[in-house]
């Protein structure tokens, strides 16, 4: 997780995710670095607007955190249920272009 942090370090300083940055930022905190992992995170954030990113996995936790706590629907509420689970899907679509860049929070 320390190698996300230090990307996401990198961008909020308005920086650039490089590998020697990564590295540096790790190295600073006593971290034992896998250069084969600090490639692997550049290589997947090539491409990918992290500031997108991050303001879509934050509009989309709260509402996943409501879903998950409603109540089970009536039987008379089940249309709206499935419309629900259509929204979602669709969302998911959206997000698998960031692909690379969910695998690495997950």
């Amino acid at each position: 997780m320390e190698y996300v942090y230090a990307a996401l370090l990198l961008h909020n300083a308005g920086k650039d995710v490089t590998e020697d940055a990564i590295t540096g930022i790790l190295q600073a905190a006593d971290v034992d670095v896998d250069a084969t992992r600090v490639k692997a995170l550049v290589a997947s954030l090539e491409g990918v607007d992290i500031q997108e990113a991050i303001e879509k996995a934050a509009f989309a936790a709260p509402a996943a955190g409501a879903a998950a706590g409603a109540p089970v629907a009536a039987a008379e509420e089940a249309p709206a249920a499935a419309e629900e689970a259509a929204a979602e899907e669709e969302e998911e679509a959206e997000e698998s272009g960031m692909e690379g860049l969910g695998a690495l929070f997950g």
